[in-house]
């Protein structure tokens, strides 16, 4: 992969992590029009920069999610400093309890996940469906709920709603906003929540991409996986300041018309022989 490849790629998924259209999707897209699918190991090392992004810009809530969670647990140094039913302790839980899903099923189905289910017929038509489930969960939920009212069950379920996004087209962002809506929270709250319940599941997926491609991002290459990964991570970070202020002030309907247009495009593309619908290999 060129240098300039790599920054454009890591431009697309800088700009589409944390946006309801699916990165996974736009690198499978946008990699094939380059002339080379980077693969799942690239897709999944430069998400590092995205999460890194998260983490400077969460900082002072994680912090506090993280610190809060240890001093109510019932052994160690600092135990029981905080009952167990803290907000911020419960959340520390939720976050972890809500990870599991996605690392279980990526480990049981590993090898569709980087071959079969990045076919972009698949991809065009889960861009498309879930368009549909998000912007009726956009239309029907209550958005009244805040992450003061998280319950163990709303956890897991935000946690099994984030495992759909193993399957390029639906966007993990778009996964567990979808469920929150549907579960009455609000657009601030599910964007917000998604972004912390994440973080496990994307630093786990990258880091043991990292190990098992030996540091090599794949077939991409050390150098450009480093430059995709350290655009992402800038862009990402202005995206995340971006996208809070517009879902709390607008309603999700253009992202579902994008996602729309985007499958259509895919179906031409497709359908032209412009690109292939399986990644080489």
């Amino acid at each position: 992969m060129s240098f300039f490849e790599a920054v454009i790629l890591g431009l697309v998924q800088g700009l589409t992590e944390f946006l309801p259209i699916s990165s996974s999707a736009h690198l499978r897209i946008v990699g094939d029009l380059l002339g080379a699918d980077p693969g799942a190991a690239f897709s999944a090392i430069t998400q590092i920069g995205t999460e890194a992004a998260v983490l400077l810009y969460f900082r002072r809530d994680i912090a506090r999610i993280v610190s809060r969670w240890v001093k109510s647990l019932p052994v160690g140094p600092w135990a029981r400093q905080v009952p167990s039913d803290d907000p911020d302790a419960r959340m520390g839980w939720y976050v972890i309890l809500g990870s599991i899903p996605i690392v279980v099923l990526g480990l049981l189905f590993q090898d569709a996940i980087e071959h079969a289910l990045r076919n972009l017929w698949i991809t065009a038509a889960v861009l498309a469906g879930f368009a549909i489930i998000l912007g009726w969960a956009d239309h029907v939920g209550a958005k009244t709920k805040t992450l003061r009212e998280l319950t163990l069950r709303d956890g897991i379920l935000f946690g099994l709603a984030q495992a759909l996004a193993l399957v390029p087209g639906v966007s993990r962002s778009g996964g567990t906003i979808t469920a929150g809506l549907l579960l009455g929270y609000t657009r601030e709250a599910a964007a917000r929540y998604s972004f912390l319940l994440a973080i496990p599941a994307v630093m786990g997926s990258g880091l043991y991409q990292v190990v098992k491609s030996g540091g090599t991002g794949g077939d991409a290459g050390t150098v450009a996986t480093i430059v995709a990964t350290l655009v992402a991570f800038v862009v990402g970070y202005l995206v995340i300041i971006a996208f809070l202020k517009i879902v709390s002030t607008y309603s999700y309907r253009g992202f579902v018309y994008y996602r729309i247009g985007l499958a259509a495009v895919v179906v031409l593309l497709l359908v032209a022989g412009v690109v292939d619908p399986l990644p080489a290999g």
